[in-house]
């Protein structure tokens, strides 16, 4: 009984201690490559959608198991500063959002699945913050293109309302879509690289992954 104190006090400490916002170098590496990565381009047929939901390292690595899902690249988007870094993101000054650009096939994977996913894959009751992320930089956002995409983002919302999964009303914002900024390098496929050496992917995203993963069975592609 006398250890679980000690205990319970080092999990609490390495919780507080350990969010999103920390840029340790990549295991196996001593340089970290801070400059921004390069945008795909779009291939014929192809879609584009533009989603924050708290820390992107977990939200990219959820996006990347869908099938249909090409590619998916963590950035900034709805802010006001041009080619912002995640250093001047993280001081919740500039008005972007940490957030996650995916260019999917839409005859495998439909926007509304892909919106449904997005839902799944946080807790968007969560005004400004995710978890131990605190910010507006950590909101829940979804950036429309289109008049079509704001009305069927505004219809998933209602759905989550509806589900009875959440004790509290869905908080995320709709933004129509101005610009995305590709993150550093060093933060683009973060999780998978990560995962055995980082405290708070182990603490915080893994089990947002593992939980994403149980949601959408049937959804994902084969390992």
């Amino acid at each position: 009984m006398k250890l679980l104190i000690p205990l319970t006090l080092l999990f609490l400490s390495a919780s507080l201690l350990t969010s999103c916002d920390q840029q340790p170098a990549q295991k196996n590496s001593t340089v970290i490559d801070i400059n921004p990565a390069k945008l795909p381009t779009v291939r014929p047929g192809e879609a584009v959608a533009t989603v924050a939901g708290g820390c992107f390292w977990a939200v990219q690595e959820e996006m990347k198991l869908l099938k249909g899902v090409r590619v998916a690249i963590s950035g900034y988007a709805g802010g006001d500063l041009a080619y912002p870094t995640y250093e001047q993101v993280g001081t919740d000054q500039t008005g972007h959002a940490e957030t996650v650009q995916i260019y999917f096939d839409p005859k495998v994977l439909s926007y509304d699945v892909l919106l449904d996913a997005f839902f799944a894959g946080h807790d968007a009751t969560q005004l400004n913050r995710q978890g131990p992320d605190i910010g507006k930089h950590y909101r829940s956002a979804v950036f429309y293109r289109t008049p079509d995409e704001k009305a069927r983002i505004e219809a998933a919302i209602r759905r989550e309302n509806a589900s009875g999964h959440h004790k509290a009303p869905v908080v995320t914002q709709v933004e129509p879509f101005k610009v995305f900024y590709p993150a550093e390098v060093y933060h683009q496929d973060y999780y998978q690289h990560n995962l055995y050496n980082n405290l708070y992917l182990q603490l915080v995203s893994k089990a947002k992954v593992e939980k994403f993963r149980d949601a959408m069975e049937g959804k994902l592609k084969e390992d």
